[in-house]
């Protein structure tokens, strides 16, 4: 099932999104098996995200012949055991997390890529900064020593009217675009499982998927 899931999503996907551009395919691995893991990096999965911590320094040897993302909420805590080893980090969501990656980053002689999050639905419930203040974090980021912002990473909200959620995902688009025309910004992460095709048709160009590749999770 693993392997049929990824060919039919990298067949739909090779379209491209709206805009023409082409489209990263994360699969995102929470509470999945390393066997699982290796299944869908065979059969044409070139990135995996993992959202805690622990789990992706258990896993790290199983996303061998991926490129490595956390697309979890982050504690700056735990920034050590991912600076320099992971690819993309998705999940920027506050000054003090940024501090943090560019001051470990420093620490190792790397530079981390990152993406900032937006919490565009403004939900108490997520983290991100505000639509308003993206390109201004986006700015400071770009002058930070140790850490290079990539492009922006949201979540629609999970309840909503069609017409809503494709106007907020406009929303990160126009966001996207003005980073890209100002500071060359690479990606928009935007879309899971249960949204990603609106959020194609409305500009990302990185969606990340678990239950469409592995089925659904047992908790």
């Amino acid at each position: 099932m693993i392997e049929s899931n990824v060919k039919a999503l990298l067949a739909q996907l090779a379209e491209g999104n709206a805009f023409g551009e082409q489209v990263t395919l994360v699969a995102a691995t929470k509470t999945r098996s390393a066997e699982e893991i290796r299944r869908a990096i065979s059969a044409g999965v070139c990135d995996a995200g993992e959202n805690r911590v622990q789990e992706f320094c258990l896993k790290y040897d199983a996303f061998a012949g991926a490129r490595r993302h956390f697309i979890g909420r982050l504690q700056t805590n735990k920034v050590k055991y991912l600076v320099g080893r992971c690819d993309l980090i998705h999940s920027v969501d506050r000054d003090g997390l940024a501090e943090a990656i560019a001051g470990r980053a420093l620490q190792l002689g790397v530079t981390q890529k990152v993406l900032v999050q937006i919490n565009i639905g403004n939900e108490p419930s997520k983290g991100g900064y505000m639509a308003e203040r993206g390109l201004e974090v986006y700015a400071r980021l770009k002058d930070t020593a140790g850490i290079e912002p990539c492009g922006f990473m949201a979540m629609l909200p999970a309840e909503g009217e069609e017409a809503l959620l494709g106007e907020l995902a406009d929303r990160m688009r126009a966001l996207f675009e003005e980073a890209k025309e100002t500071f060359g910004a690479q990606f928009l992460s935007m879309g899971m499982s249960g949204d990603w095709k609106l959020c194609l048709g409305h500009g990302a160009n990185m969606i990340r998927l678990g239950t469409a590749i592995f089925g659904a999770r047992d908790n």
